[in-house]
């Protein structure tokens, strides 16, 4: 049986958060329509299993765990050059 997709939305506003914060979560049709927003936002999509795995239990708006920093730092440095190559 094939399991069901999961998603993650995080958002980080350095103003207010010491780390990015969970602000969606869901699988099956509830993580295709997080995905589905977020194209229609224009915000980029990363697929990365073992990160949502982890993620996924958090509670929601509850900041990302210290030991997922350094790849959540590197999907967000992605998702700049994303945007960046976008703008030209």
């Amino acid at each position: 049986m094939k399991k069901a997709k999961k998603a993650v939305a995080l958002r980080y506003d350095p103003q207010k958060d010491n780390a990015p914060r969970i602000t969606a979560k869901g699988q099956g049709e509830i993580a295709q329509k997080i995905i589905e927003i977020a194209k229609e936002a224009g915000v980029p999509v990363k697929e990365e299993k073992d990160l949502v795995e982890v993620l996924s239990r958090l509670d929601l708006y509850e900041e990302i765990p210290p030991e997922t920093y350094v790849i959540v730092a590197q999907i967000l440095t992605w998702v700049y050059e994303v945007n960046k190559k976008g703008k030209k």
